[in-house]
């Protein structure tokens, strides 16, 4: 079951890159955002004041932290993926820079979540990064047209989303992924609806193209990638659902050749073998996992989402 979860989320996660590119010939980011969250929120909202149960032992300050976790993981991140593929970075490139990620969130898991990374969970990390910058150096390298400081801002993105990662990890109340994923989009339709607005650029386009972007991204992204990543993370911890981020970047490409004939050559099929290397790396390097979930069971802690890494 783990490895289909993790086959779906890599898929899904990896569609959101080519929906903002479906999208970003016909409107703004603050547009496609816009409407990507504003209507999903609506009927998430209504479905959650139907079912209550699950929002009846949270205090306002655990929906106040979702809706910080959500500002990081969706606003923050999904605001500079599209910014910087709409100046002229590449979803391929974009998905390079997420694919850092990773390495970032191994390097922290040990100082603030008091997770072990064993020696063969570093070495699949650093060879998965090797594998993420096989697949993207041709197209780096050729350039795409976009400024120089237009890398930077999916690097903002990567940090916000290891940002809300650890602050959901360091959370002592478990939240219910329903509950989760409506306070998370609610939080981003408020703000990108704000963005919109300000900008002058909250009408939609007439296009079919761009609702079928936003049907695209609703779907696979949000639902699929969004909620498989935090499932997962729940499931498995930190470093392996960060660890299959490094598949974003090759799969990215995959989808890139087949949507928009971009060029999948032999430097692609190569870096994606590497990346699948160092996914199998950090999955059997984890000796930790069973060590963790006994010592917590013997104190009666096994149950606190602090441990998600155990």
């Amino acid at each position: 079951m783990n490895i289909l979860l993790s086959i779906a989320f890599v898929i899904c996660w990896s569609s959101g890159f080519i929906g903002a590119k479906l999208g970003a010939g016909s409107a703004s980011a603050a547009t496609i955002l816009m409407w990507r969250f504003l209507p999903l929120a609506v009927v998430l909202v209504v479905i959650a004041s139907a079912f209550r149960t699950a929002w009846r032992d949270l205090a306002p300050r655990d929906v106040a932290r979702q809706a910080m976790i959500g500002t990081l993981s969706q606003s923050g991140y999904l605001l500079t993926v599209y910014c910087a593929i709409q100046l002229g970075v590449s979803s391929g490139t974009t998905a390079l820079i997420d694919g850092v990620q990773p390495l970032v969130a191994g390097a922290l898991a040990g100082p603030l979540l008091r997770q072990h990374v064993s020696r063969k969970q570093w070495l699949g990390l650093c060879l998965g990064v090797s594998g993420v910058a096989i697949v993207t150096m041709a197209d780096a390298a050729a350039g795409t047209g976009a400024a120089w400081w237009a890398y930077l801002i999916p690097f903002l993105g990567m940090f916000s989303l290891v940002a809300a990662t650890f602050l959901e990890s360091r959370s002592r109340v478990r939240v219910e992924p329903a509950v989760s994923l409506t306070v998370h989009c609610a939080t981003s339709a408020v703000i990108f609806t704000a963005l919109a607005v300000s900008a002058g650029a909250a009408e939609p386009p007439t296009e079919l193209s761009f609702w079928a972007a936003i049907a695209w991204l609703v779907a696979l992204s949000t639902f699929g990638g969004y909620g498989l990543y935090w499932l997962i993370l729940r499931r498995s911890g930190v470093t392996k659902v960060n660890t299959l981020m490094f598949l974003m970047a090759p799969v990215t490409a995959v989808w890139g050749a087949l949507a928009f004939g971009e060029t999948f050559g032999p430097h692609t099929a190569f870096g994606l073998a590497v990346c699948l290397t160092a996914v199998v790396i950090v999955h059997r390097g984890d000796t930790s996992s069973t060590r963790v979930r006994t010592r917590d069971t013997d104190t009666g802690e096994a149950a606190r989402p602090a441990k998600y890494g155990a």
